[in-house]
């Protein structure tokens, strides 16, 4: 099996949704109640999706793993957009990072995300920021191992519930 790392495009997006889709499943299926975990699904992942809309944004670098040609995982690169008002003006976002099962623990995440801080480094941004889900452990070692640190919190709302994200930050 070949690792290999590009930048998706938008002829990328039914296959990354589809492996996107799973990942959350995968990690919230008992954190988020049925219902409003499906329609958070198909605003996110469907055809119509954030997920496509992010594909074509200009201002949203991207790279995805790919394993034998199917998706194994991706990363987002954004500007800043989480509520934490001390943030750097020119500080970047890591918006989303996702590995398929199959590939965790085999350095998947590790490289995509050293692409992340390298690219927000040459952009000259002297902060990253990424929100996480507070239940997730395995999520905060990782974060934790790269050097991030937790420094606050915001809501992420899946229909009537409020789930409890933690704001965590590395200095460039």
């Amino acid at each position: 099996m070949t690792i290999t790392y590009r930048a998706p495009g938008p002829a990328d997006a039914p296959a990354l949704s589809a492996m996107a889709r799973q990942a959350f499943i995968d990690s919230f299926t008992g954190v988020i109640d049925p219902a409003p975990l499906a329609i958070y699904l198909d605003q996110a992942y469907g055809p119509a999706g954030q997920m496509q809309r992010d594909l074509g944004d200009p201002a949203i670098d991207w790279r995805a793993a790919w394993l034998d040609g199917a998706p194994a995982g991706f990363i987002k690169l954004s500007a800043m957009t989480l509520p934490f008002d001390t943030a750097h003006p020119d500080a970047m976002e890591l918006r989303q990072l996702y590995v398929v099962e199959a590939c965790k623990g085999r350095g998947v995440a590790d490289a995509l995300t050293e692409w992340l801080i390298d690219t927000a480094r040459s952009r000259g941004a002297p902060e990253l920021y990424l929100a996480v889900f507070d239940h997730n452990q395995r999520a905060k070692r990782f974060y934790a191992r790269h050097g991030f640190t937790e420094v606050g919190r915001c809501d992420f709302v899946t229909g009537p519930q409020v789930h409890d994200d933690r704001i965590w930050r590395r200095t460039l």
